[in-house]
């Protein structure tokens, strides 16, 4: 690699003037690139730029390969370079991650040459000379006494002391990764301005990078601390301890609380994919008295008639069918106490708590339609199947009960005869367009698994399953699992319903709004929150729905 210069952008691990110490790997994701060489951050004017820089990630900071344009300005630069005259560099970043005063993440966009940066480890390392490469130069430095570098060179060069002891580095490259995370975090945390406190935030930073002229003193933990708290935590079995016996107070930094990864608790429910493709398939009316009219035509008496000379002409005869649907008040209630909502902080609990009334508001709507709520029709909290009427078991006006004897059937017989039933059923449908299939995962899975006489996969997915029984879509619905339920006498096990929820009509005055209320109990200190909406719903259309279940004759009848 040709390059004019080299030396360490910044260093990990180092308090700089301003407060900031750059974590290790803080700009791991720069590693490779090229950034423009800039002098002192000025980006004011294109004659700023003096070449460009090669950044390297390493243990311990970000390394910079630098080149010269051959513009006069670089060209002035490569002298005093080459003289010695400037030795300090600096980085402009931005989308800084930190926390507290340490800087986790970011990324650097130019390198500059400064007079005085504020880093003490960002100093140019090696010059090269085209044509004439140079044996290691050493450390150019800013005029600082050599001990106050001492230690970084040793920290950023791995090779063995002048007296063979061993370097910093040689210590801390025997170190597990895990140990070397709790180091660097030491670090940070240890360095970190009190009197600054700054939270996890993105911001820019144009540190120049680093300006070298902070003198004041404050408490610092040095490399050889450092490795005094590691030895010290071998030989007592305790980190914590050796953390404490050096002095340092703010123990809750190094061993933080426990932190929740998500913002809120997360609910535990059934698969609820279903509710939203019932909510949003179902019609909606801004009425919620529901009345619907059919006229049968299928009877004899209905049909056209031929005349014969002389004879007299018959009226048509045919039954004219309606039916009503008034609406029911369907709510959930919810309290807490205020000194509960006060003391929680993590998250928003109002707000996640309307959140969770509307989501289950939502899904005991979705089950009324399709199968009912399930309670006893003297359960005081029972959605009356005259107001909110389920597809399942409606009038046979309305819905075709198809089922079907499993006495004697093994189970891929079983599932070959449910696609059979759903099959054939499809002639007295009269429903709208192409419906959709809502049954069980495990009735889902089990097509899917059904196989020929060669042990060969009869659909091997689940389009193909659509397909053969001629639905749009298979939605499977968790409340439908085991539901049993009375035709004709028998006890059926509901295998599917087929629908076209367009046909659904759902009813709501007020363009069906769901409204919500809260009040404050000052007997009890407890706030209350109620949401609520009256509806009605029916299939409005003739044979728009086919329920298909299975029954064992060897059981006893209802």
């Amino acid at each position: 690699m040709k390059y004019d210069f080299a030396g360490w952008a910044t260093k990990a691990n180092m308090r700089c003037s301003d407060g900031l110490t750059i974590m290790n790997n803080a700009f791991a994701d720069n590693d490779g690139e090229t950034v423009p060489l800039v002098w002192n951050h000025e980006h004011s004017d294109s004659s700023n730029v003096l070449g460009h820089a090669m950044l390297q990630n390493r243990d311990g900071g970000v390394y910079a390969y630098c080149t010269f344009n051959k513009t006069p300005n670089g060209q002035n630069a490569k002298e005093m370079v080459k003289n010695g005259d400037i030795t300090q560099l600096s980085i402009y970043a931005n989308k800084l991650k930190k926390r507290n005063n340490c800087v986790m993440h970011g990324d650097i966009k130019e390198v500059s040459l400064v007079l005085a940066g504020a880093n003490p480890g960002a100093h140019i390392e090696d010059v090269i000379c085209h044509g004439d490469i140079l044996d290691d130069q050493g450390v150019i430095f800013t005029g600082e006494d050599f001990e106050e570098y001492e230690g970084n060179i040793d920290l950023h060069h791995a090779d063995e002391g002048q007296n063979g002891e061993e370097t910093i580095a040689d210590v801390y490259n025997t170190l597990t990764p895990k140990q070397k995370k709790v180091v660097e975090f030491m670090i940070g945390s240890a360095l970190e301005d009190k009197d600054n406190m700054k939270g996890e935030g993105e911001e820019n930073m144009k540190h120049n990078a680093f300006n070298n002229q902070n003198n004041k003193e404050e408490e610092v933990l040095s490399h050889s601390d450092m490795v005094a708290i590691l030895d010290d935590a071998k030989r007592s079995g305790s980190l914590r301890e050796a953390v404490l016996a050096h002095g340092i107070n703010n123990i809750d930094l190094l061993f933080p609380d426990y932190q929740s990864v998500d913002n809120k608790p997360t609910w535990i429910t059934r698969e609820m994919g279903w509710v939203d493709r019932v909510m949003k398939g179902v019609h909606h009316t801004p009425f919620s008295r529901i009345k619907s009219m059919a006229a049968d035509l299928t009877e004899d008496d209905a049909r056209a008639k031929g005349y014969m000379k002389g004879n007299l002409k018959k009226d048509q005869v045919f039954s004219l069918l309606k039916r009503t649907t008034d609406p029911q008040t369907i709510y959930k209630k919810q309290k807490i106490d205020r000194d509960d909502a006060v003391d929680i902080t993590d998250f928003d609990v109002v707000a996640w708590i309307k959140e969770e009334m509307r989501f289950m508001l939502n899904e005991e709507i979705a089950r009324a339609i399709l199968i009912g709520d399930g309670r006893l029709s003297s359960s005081d909290d029972k959605i009356k199947e005259d107001h909110i009427r389920p597809i399942v078991n409606d009038a046979s006006l309305y819905t075709i009960q198809k089922s079907y004897d499993v006495n004697g059937l093994t189970d891929s017989a079983r599932i070959k005869e449910f696609m059979r039933s759903a099959v054939k059923a499809r002639k007295d449908y009269k429903g709208s367009g192409s419906p959709a299939l809502f049954t069980t995962e495990d009735m889902l899975t089990d097509m899917l698994l059904l196989e020929d006489n060669q042990g060969r996969l009869l659909f091997d997915s689940v389009e193909k399953i659509k397909a053969y029984l001629r639905v749009s879509d298979i939605i499977t619905v968790p409340p439908m699992e085991n539901f049993k339920y009375d035709v004709n006498s028998k006890k059926c096990n509901l295998d599917g319903i087929i629908v076209n929820l367009n046909d659904y009509n759902v009813g709501a005055d007020k363009g069906g709004s769901v409204s919500m209320f809260d009040d404050f109990d000052i007997d009890y200190n407890r706030q209350k929150y109620l949401i609520e909406t009256r509806c009605s719903g029916a299939l409005t259309k003739p044979y728009s729905a086919i329920a298909i279940s299975h029954f064992n004759s060897q059981e006893p009848s209802v």
